[in-house]
């Protein structure tokens, strides 16, 4: 030993483990001459052959009560002689087990010496039964293959031991560390957990057991979301789970730390109905106390542990059932707890599967036994002997085919590796409670009925499982804008059937009857568009959401163009005829105005299956940040939008803009070059410079609240709504057909006079109803008698415009006296008075005013008569119903020849004097 110790020098107290390796090496060859000679073949074989053999066993444990883990071997030797002698009561065995037992000191140094002085000076061992701390053990397990021997441990349970490729011959009756990790996964699958998260203490003990258990999660298909390890402050890393969103957390560390992990669960509020910890269930009792040091008080780690799970073997068994040595676990335990009380010494958790590994060597060398004189017996030469090697390796056979029931379970080994019982406890009101136990050979996980008690009315969510929740818009609120929709668009309906009723009406005429329906059926289809708007993926599906972005944007798009189209076509109309300053008859027809209207249709159209083919609307989703459950639940809310959207978006809606703001800029043109058309039912400009800045305004609002309000549904479709409304709106509001008919007559002059016409009546009405029906006959004949002079003063004009004379411009104010023909109209609705001139300036004076000539004039020339005053008076006075009727058959109206003094009266032209620049025009006549 010594020159072992010089090679290694000072570094012996840091690599203890190498150099004592080393020291096994070095010395091996020096032992097999200077020790028992375990090496040589056929010596002392014949054990095997004689009956009431004593067979010594080698025992390695820390015996002195200064050395780490002696109460563990404490607690051991009870059990292991209380087996020897169940074992000789039992009278199945031919040989007596002596067991010798080793100081180890749970030190490297100390247990190899010992293992040494075994092998030296004691009696030749057939086995190695012990092993309790985990570096001495490995040591000497590395080395047993070289020395022929087994060995088997009952308290070894690091996982390093494992490996079989450098520890063959190690055998233990206890299962490893890993072996609870088959069956927390088996626990975690039950509850359906298949998202976890490992906190591990930087010790190889505790990592060995985290890689092994990252492998069976694995294999399980159990998501480990996040891995921390700490050597001494877990806080930072209990946190990092907790952002991580680890509701199951699998903790391997031991008692010292384990009461800081679950301070910092209690100031991280880790804890209660959402969390669930899983940690080892080897601590000592009431840990807590003896271990706690941290600022937390026993109550609040008392709190933070409530509830835990903690996974260990079982140390008995707890089915009883009378195993290989007739007794009950119950009744084994009665025993043992009689032999401590006699010894005076603390039970060992270790003890049943001690008690369990001194019948598993029984067994053994039972077998062995009779294998050896099987082989005797088939020696034809009867000098039959066998060396140590084949002992070993007949052992090793029969160590792996151990199957029996002890008191701790049924003993089985699978390569080396106990196949036990692996027991659930919750730690429940301070005290843990037994809640299950996983049996590893059936692999079949057993809980308690009704044992396990969490802290929420269900299990804990292995995550915080969000629930996707569609942001949708109010149904109500749906129904309650659909339904003014439905009453917009029946109002439009009924607008376009009294349109076309009265198609052939004077003034539903004059107004462009087909451009109204265009305006109407626009207005309609953008209307329509307010129910697709509406529409999400809570009524459709996603490919049906998709389909619903295009059909929506092309009514919308095309209403617009449809409604806007028609109105300003029809302006431009007016703008054509009243800005051809040479007054030439100029027929401008419905078919022209809808074949502009038509190729703004089309350029829409271009604009958009370019759109559709290049880059169509697809649906997209929004997703927003997780939001609390508003009932309570453990589960998160996460909303989301669908969006119509797609890669070139901004580019397309400033095609679409650009388009549409041309089109209003042309209408704002056209309602500013007609703006002294003084002929109501033809001038829209006002109206139109409504629509154009209503329309416009909104759009501009619209489109900036509808951009930030694009995460509120319910807001952007009213946004929307309230756009859609108004531009229906501003298309009413403009006079149409149906309103000029309510509204207008054709002259401003004759509105006041119907006013005072309707007065008038309602006043005779209430005197005598005879003389208002008598004023009635008088006006209705009057307005016949203008409407015949109408026609004959057109006739007389249309026969002068065969003159080859140009007629120079004119000012009213050269001849005052034109004012007294051109007031003819104002007699027609007058009072009594002015009716009796206008009747006697009709009767007495017919001839001289328009039949006969004056005396001093009938010698003139034709040019010279045709300039006279009166001829011009005349021309002055014809001027705006030649201007009436020349308009009417440019729009496809009513001719001047064809109004027929049978006609109505409300169907006669009414004259209204024109502004200035208009008047004072003549020209051809």
């Amino acid at each position: 030993m010594a020159p072992a110790r010089r090679h290694c020098g000072g570094w012996e107290m840091f690599l203890p483990t190498g150099c004592l390796l080393l020291s096994v090496l070095l010395l091996q060859p020096a032992l097999a001459k200077v020790c028992n000679d375990r090496t040589k073949h056929g010596q002392d074989n014949s054990w095997f052959a004689r009956d009431g053999e004593n067979l010594p066993i080698m025992v390695l444990m820390p015996m002195n009560e200064s050395a780490l883990m002696s109460s563990i071997s404490q607690g051991i030797e009870p059990a292991v002689q209380l087996a020897i002698q169940h074992i000789r009561e039992s009278r199945k065995y031919s040989f007596s087990l002596i067991t010798k037992i080793y100081d180890t000191e749970c030190d490297n140094a100390k247990g190899l010496r010992a293992f040494f002085d075994a092998i030296c000076y004691g009696p030749k061992h057939l086995m190695i039964f012990g092993g309790v701390c985990p570096s001495v053990t490995s040591i000497i397990a590395e080395s047993l293959e070289g020395w022929n021997l087994v060995q088997l441990s009952f308290a070894a349970t690091t996982p390093v031991l494992a490996d079989k490729k450098k520890y063959p011959n190690f055998f233990r009756t206890v299962p490893s560390d890993n072996a609870v990790n088959p069956a927390v996964v088996k626990f975690l699958s039950y509850y359906n957990w298949s998202r976890v998260g490992t906190l591990t203490q930087d010790v190889q003990r505790f990592s060995e057991v985290r890689n092994d258990l990252t492998n069976e999660l694995e294999k399980a298909d159990i998501q480990i979301a996040d891995t921390e390890s700490f050597s001494n402050d877990p806080c930072v890393n209990v946190k990092k789970l907790k952002d991580n969103d680890v509701r199951i957390i699998i903790g391997q560390f031991d008692e010292n730390l384990a009461s800081k992990v679950f301070c910092c669960a209690y100031n991280l509020n880790m804890f209660g109905s959402k969390y669930q910890w899983i940690i080892p269930g080897w601590y000592q009792g009431n840990w807590w106390e003896q271990a706690n040091t941290t600022n937390c008080t026993t109550k609040k780690l008392l709190t933070a542990m409530e509830g835990y799970i903690s996974v260990d073997f079982e140390p008995l068994s707890a089915r009883q059932i009378k195993g290989i040595s007739g007794r009950t676990p119950k009744e084994y335990e009665r025993e043992y707890s009689r032999e401590l009380q006699q010894k005076g010494v603390e039970a060992s958790k270790f003890h049943g599967f001690a008690y369990d590994g001194i019948w598993v060597i029984a067994k053994t060398f039972t077998r062995v036994m009779e294998l050896l004189r099987i082989k005797q017996r088939q020696n034809t030469y009867h000098n039959f002997t066998v060396d140590d090697r084949e002992v070993g390796k007949m052992v090793l056979d029969v160590m792996n085919e151990t199957n029996f029931y002890g008191v701790t379970g049924q003993v089985m080994f699978r390569n080396g590796e106990r196949m036990g019982t692996i027991k659930f406890n919750q730690f429940q009101e301070g005290q843990e409670v037994k809640v299950g136990e996983y049996n590893a050979i059936a692999d079949v996980l057993d809980l308690i009925n009704n044992s396990i008690q969490f802290q929420g009315v269900e299990p804990p969510k292995d995550r915080t499982f969000v629930r996707l929740q569609r942001r949708h818009i109010n149904v109500p609120l749906y129904s309650i804008l659909s339904t003014i929709t439905i009453l917009g668009m029946l109002m439009a309906g009924a607008f376009l059937f009294f349109n076309i009723k009265n198609r052939n009406h004077r003034l539903i005429k004059m107004s462009s009857p087909y451009m109204n329906n265009l305006i109407i059926l626009g207005g309609m289809l953008s209307y329509a568009s307010i129910f697709l708007f509406g529409l999400d993926g809570g009524f459709v599906s996603d490919k049906e959401f998709e389909t619903l972005c295009t059909v929506r944007t092309w009514i919308l798009i095309v209403g617009y163009t449809t409604a806007f189209g028609a109105m300003f076509a029809k302006t431009w109309r007016v703008h054509a005829i009243f800005k051809n300053v040479k007054m030439k008859k100029k027929i401008i027809k419905d078919q022209k105005l809808l074949i502009i209207v038509g190729g703004m249709l089309l350029i829409d159209l271009c604009i958009l299956i370019c759109w559709q083919i290049v880059d169509p609307l697809k649906r997209t989703v929004e997703e927003y940040s997780l939001e609390a459950d508003p009932q309570g639940r453990d589960i998160a809310i996460r909303p989301f939008l669908e969006h119509c959207e797609n890669t070139h978006m901004t580019i397309w809606l400033g095609i679409v803009y650009a388009y549409k703001g041309l089109l209003m800029l042309f209408g704002c043109f056209l309602a500013w070059e007609t703006r002294n058309v003084s002929i109501p039912a033809l001038n829209d400009s006002k109206y139109i410079g409504m629509s154009v800045y209503n329309v416009g305004i909104m759009c501009i609002i619209g489109a900036a609240v509808s951009f930030l309000t694009r995460d509120q549904p319910n807001v952007h479709f009213c946004v929307n709504y309230l756009i859609i409304t108004t531009f229906f709106i501003t298309m009413r509001t403009n006079p149409d057909a149906a309103t000029q008919n309510r509204r207008l007559k054709f002259t401003q002059n004759q509105k006041k006079e119907d006013s005072k016409t309707s007065t008038s009546v309602t006043s005779v009405n209430q005197a005598n109803t005879s003389r208002l029906d008598s004023l009635q006959t008088d006006n209705h004949r009057l307005r016949m008698r203008i409407t015949e002079l109408d026609k004959e003063l057109e006739e007389v004009t249309m026969q002068l415009q065969d003159t080859p004379e140009k007629t120079p411009y004119i000012k009213q104010n050269h001849y005052p006296d034109t004012n007294n023909i051109l007031s003819i109209r104002n007699f027609t609705d007058g009072k009594d008075g002015e009716k009796s001139i206008l009747k006697n300036h009709l009767e007495q004076k017919p001839q001289a005013q328009w039949g006969s000539m004056d005396p001093s004039r009938i010698n003139r020339g034709p040019l010279e008569d045709i300039n006279s005053p009166e001829h011009i008076q005349r021309r002055l006075s014809l001027q705006l119903p030649i201007l009436h009727h020349a308009y009417l058959p440019s729009i496809g109206g009513v001719d001047a020849s064809c109004t027929s003094p049978n006609g109505s009266p409300g169907s006669s032209p009414r004259h209204r004097h024109m502004p200035p620049s208009y008047r004072v025009m003549v020209s051809g006549l």
